[in-house]
């Protein structure tokens, strides 16, 4: 992609136009997302972040590409691969250590207040709106 592209109502982007080498990369900066917060952290190989805590925002975290190896302040760890997911309260301590070869990609999502409901609607001739199961 290489660039933010931006429309009525949405933006479109790639991680590598949000910043190069190891580090945080600002996704909800880079195409304005206002509802909760959200970055991508590129971990390198061996690499272990210090723990930390929030004050009100739980999180999600996402493993894009690579293996993680994600810790809490309880002193338990558990691996994660492509495709693994944790959710964290926001008093939690947590951490990461990139337990591969590569550069491990990490989406973070946090936010407060709840979760809206399903609200979704479809839109023209697709009765269902989304992929396989999304009534479900």
């Amino acid at each position: 992609m290489g660039d933010i592209t931006q429309g009525p109502g949405y933006a479109v982007s790639d991680l590598d136009s949000m910043g190069e080498g190891p580090g945080f990369r600002k996704v909800r900066q880079a195409i304005g997302v206002t509802a909760f917060g959200i970055n991508a952290i590129v971990l390198p190989p061996g690499y272990t972040t210090g723990l930390h805590f929030h004050d009100r925002q739980e999180e999600t975290y996402f493993v894009h590409h690579g293996e993680i190896e994600i810790r809490f302040g309880d002193g338990s760890t558990h691996m994660l691969g492509p495709g693994g997911v944790a959710r964290v309260d926001a008093s939690t301590q947590r951490g990461m250590r990139n337990a591969g070869d590569d550069d491990a990609i990490v989406l973070v999502a946090g936010g407060k207040d709840g979760y809206v409901g399903r609200d979704g609607q479809a839109v023209g001739e697709n009765p269902r709106g989304g992929p396989p199961g999304a009534a479900a």
